[in-house]
C-alpha cells in the first residue's frame, strides 16, 4: 500500500475514534450532571475529561501527520443518546436509567476501538489506541457493574 494511502486510512480510522470520543466526552458530562449518586457523578465528570484527553492524544497524531484542522463534533447517534438521557432524567428514570444510556454509549466506543484496531496502523498509533481501548473496556465494566447494582 502506498504511503499516502496508508496515511489516509490511518486518518480515517482516527477521525472515527475521535468522533466516538467526542460523544463520550459530552455523554459522560451530560449524564454526570443528572446523576444523584455523588461518587458516580464524580466518576462521570472525570471520565468526560479522560475522553477529552484521549481525543487530544489522537488529534496530536493527526497534526504530526500534517492534518491541520481536526474538526469533529460527535455523531448524530451520540446526540440522540444524550437527549434520551436528559429525558430519562426529567421523567424520573433515576441513576439506573442514566447508567443504561451510558452503557449503550460505551458499547459504541468499544465497537469503534475494536474496528480501529483491526486496521493496519503505525505502531505508535496502534499502541495508543490499545491503551485507550483498555481504559474504555474498564470504564464500560464500571458503568455496567454500577447499573446492575442499582437494578437489584
Amino acid at each position: 500500500m502506498a504511503e499516502a494511502t496508508k496515511n489516509e486510512a490511518t486518518e480515517k480510522v482516527l477521525l472515527e475514534v475521535i468522533e466516538v470520543l467526542q460523544d463520550g466526552q459530552k455523554g459522560f458530562a451530560e449524564i454526570g450532571e443528572h446523576l444523584k449518586d455523588e461518587q458516580l457523578k464524580k466518576y462521570f465528570l472525570a471520565e468526560s475529561l479522560k475522553r477529552a484527553s484521549f481525543r487530544g492524544e489522537l488529534e496530536s497524531e493527526l497534526h504530526r501527520d500534517g492534518m491541520v484542522d481536526v474538526n469533529q463534533s460527535g455523531s448524530v447517534s451520540g446526540d440522540l443518546r444524550r437527549v434520551w438521557a436528559g429525558l430519562k432524567s426529567k421523567l424520573g428514570g433515576g441513576d439506573h436509567a442514566l447508567l443504561e444510556t451510558a452503557e449503550q454509549g460505551e458499547d459504541e466506543a468499544k465497537r469503534k476501538y475494536k474496528e480501529a484496531l483491526e486496521h493496519e496502523l503505525p505502531l505508535p498509533v496502534r499502541q495508543l489506541l490499545t491503551t485507550q481501548y483498555e481504559h474504555v473496556l474498564t470504564a464500560h465494566d464500571f458503568v455496567k457493574r454500577h447499573r446492575d447494582a442499582l437494578k437489584s
